[in-house]
């Protein structure tokens, strides 16, 4: 029997209070095609968060539900300890498009994993608990990325087995640096890096970074703030670990790694990657050089990690994005959302400022004339776009209030077009 109780109530009643729901009435999603979803009542949405970036191409992609289906009739679970011919091909692929020389791929379920997994390759080949991180920055939800995670949102507590140092340089349009043009403001970033390495005692294992700060509100440095930090790095030997869960796989359009736009110092000693690859399937992941990710001298597994139901949707999925140039389409579409937001923008005065990049794109919100974040208004536009049939994600620091554009990589211009003019009438009603 259907139980008749509401399922907003059976939630409440069985899962954490903070576990967090949009909207005032949450909603079922029940399915999806392409770049829309459907709730439990019936109501057709345009999809512009694709489950937190997670639905990378569209949802019910044939390619990739033949595949899960598929690898499902054969076998659906195996774990590490047997060879396993999707994971093997998957790895390879990975491997090729890193950039990283002589790459090794270590498979996991999630993104919160695989930066788990990155922290214990660094401190191990280090022999160092001590990491930089990015103030405003988020690596995931488990004891150890919660505490190098630089956003007191989500973050829940100060314990932690790392000791973190926060560096200057993610967030382009706050912050004391936020006056000088791009040149300076690396340079000025660049001393102070240097200046908590001078606090730091002995040698630090790693900088974790995002890119593109994903929960953080799509900030960004200028290009080439890392690799001008690499050059410090390099000097002291520590490890350069780039989290590109959120901006891997060319969501960002001009490149297909975020790293890629701080390039001149070469690749990431380490990578870590999540969401989009799987399409909502559950994978995560590691690319290290050999050298670090063989630092381990202790037995280990994977019982979930690289399982052959979520590799095969991992082929299929990364075989098609490569073969319809998604990448180039979020440079595409992404590029004309930006411009159009950018218009909408300047005639709002809540909207402080749009940002981003291909089909990555972050609308801060403040009360008008000021720079006071503005929560109320973030929550009330989110209202009203689903209101007007469109999904959107929500960010920022502890002083801001963005709202998060990531739809599906395979958007197009009509798309573009009607999502944008469904935001511009939630903007326009607050």
């Amino acid at each position: 029997m259907t139980n008749p109780t509401p399922l907003h109530s059976r939630h409440r009643t069985v899962l954490p209070d903070w576990l967090a729901l949009y909207y005032k009435h949450p909603i079922e999603l029940t399915h999806g095609e392409g770049r829309h979803v459907w709730d439990a009542d019936g109501n057709r949405y345009l999809d512009f968060f694709g489950g937190i970036l997670t639905t990378m191409t569209a949802h019910a992609l044939p390619e990739v539900t033949k595949a899960v289906s598929e690898q499902a009739g054969r076998i659906i679970h195996s774990s590490t300890l047997y060879l396993n011919r999707p994971m093997i091909e998957l790895a390879e692929r990975v491997a090729a498009l890193s950039g990283i020389p002589d790459a090794r791929v270590f498979f996991t379920t999630s993104g919160t994993e695989a930066n788990d997994t990155a922290l214990l390759l660094a401190t191990t080949y280090r022999r160092s608990n001590q990491i930089l991180a990015m103030r405003n920055s988020y690596h995931g939800r488990s004891f150890s990325t919660v505490s190098i995670t630089g956003n007191r949102g989500w973050s829940p507590t100060s314990l932690s087995p790392l000791q973190t140092y926060y560096v200057q340089g993610a967030v382009r349009s706050r912050g004391p640096l936020a006056h000088l043009d791009d040149a300076a403001f690396t340079a000025a970033a660049v001393e102070d890096l240097e200046d908590v390495l001078g606090q730091a005692r002995g040698g630090v294992a790693a900088l974790i970074a995002e890119p593109i700060q994903g929960v953080g509100g799509f900030t960004s440095p200028p290009d080439g703030l890392y690799g001008a930090f690499r050059e410090v790095l390099n000097r002291h030997g520590i490890l350069w670990i780039s989290d590109e869960v959120q901006t891997g796989w060319g969501r960002t359009g001009d490149n297909f790694w975020g790293w890629q736009a701080h390039a001149q110092n070469g690749p990431p000693d380490i990578l870590t990657f999540a969401k989009g690859i799987g399409n909502g399937m559950s994978i995560g992941g590691v690319v290290a050089r050999a050298e670090v990710m063989n630092c381990l001298d202790s037995n280990s597994i994977s019982t979930f990690g690289g399982s052959p139901v979520t590799m095969a949707a991992g082929v299929a999925n990364l075989a098609y994005l490569l073969e319809h140039d998604l990448q180039g389409n979020a440079r595409r579409v992404g590029g004309m959302l930006l411009e159009r937001l950018r218009a909408i923008a300047a005639t709002v005065p809540a909207v402080r400022e749009i940002r981003g990049r291909g089909l990555m794109a972050g609308l801060e919100l403040t009360k008008p004339g000021t720079d006071e974040a503005d929560p109320d208004a973030a929550a009330a536009v989110l209202e009203a776009a689903r209101e007007g049939g469109l999904l959107l994600g929500k960010g920022g620091g502890y002083n801001t209030s963005v709202l998060r554009i990531a739809p599906p990589l395979s958007l197009t211009v009509a798309e573009a077009e009607e999502g944008a003019e469904i935001l511009e009438q939630a903007l326009r009603s607050i």
